[in-house]
């Protein structure tokens, strides 16, 4: 479970960025470490799939499936995001590459996804599952919209990443980056390891595996033939 102070910050912390919060995230998640954090989640989901569909929840500007378009060019993307501004931020990047009628972009809330049953090959989640307010309900809903055998690949920054984790990650992007993005966990009600591993167990997917991808942890789940 969350920390009291955790749970407070979770309580008033946004689901959907408004404006002017949206144009803050945008430009940061531009930057150097951001860029080369998304090239890194690009690869790990390209190990899984690099054709069908894949569902991006909480796209925010859209910047990860820019960079699974280059990996996997021949993958169906779309994005949903619940933040309008987000949205608009994402189509004028998507628009900005010639990928408008590539990627497809949608507003819609992770607890109530705008799609049918048995949509998607993949789903996935960037950055995003913290300020998800029902993150029981949303896995539901992964879970709802993916074909029998797909995967669901959540992705956060976690409140207890390891020193080693911390001192790779520093290699791999700079180390007063990596401090900058970590000094940002304590402003976000962000999951410990064990609790974001536990999302799982009161969904369909019951349980996943986790890891490290860069600074980002990872929950990997399935759909499986039985459910």
């Amino acid at each position: 479970m969350l920390s009291p102070a955790r749970r407070l910050l979770k309580r008033f912390h946004p689901e959907a960025i408004p404006w002017p919060g949206c144009l803050v995230y945008d430009a940061v998640s531009g930057t150097e470490v951001f860029r080369l954090q998304y090239e890194l989640l690009a690869k790990d989901l390209a190990r899984h799939r690099t054709t069908g569909s894949v569902l991006d929840v909480g796209t925010g500007p859209g910047r990860l499936l820019l960079a699974l378009h280059r990996e996997a060019p021949a993958l169906q993307l779309t994005g949903v995001d619940s933040s309008s501004p987000m949205v608009d931020a994402a189509r004028r990047h998507v628009a900005d590459v010639g990928l408008a009628s590539v990627i497809d972009l949608k507003e819609g809330n992770a607890s109530d996804l705008p799609f049918p049953d048995a949509s998607f090959d993949m789903v996935v989640s960037t950055g995003s599952i913290h300020h998800w307010k029902e993150p029981t309900r949303a896995l539901y809903e992964a879970h709802r919209v993916l074909k029998e055998g797909g995967d669901a690949l959540m992705y956060d920054l976690v409140s207890d990443t390891p020193p080693s984790v911390l001192k790779d990650a520093g290699r791999r992007f700079g180390r007063l980056r990596v401090l900058l993005l970590w000094l940002h966990g304590f402003e976000e009600p962000f999951y410990t390891r064990q609790d974001f591993s536990l999302l799982a167990r009161p969904t369909p997917f019951c349980e996943g595996e986790t890891r490290f991808v860069g600074m980002f942890f990872c929950l990997a789940m399935k759909k499986g033939k039985k459910d």
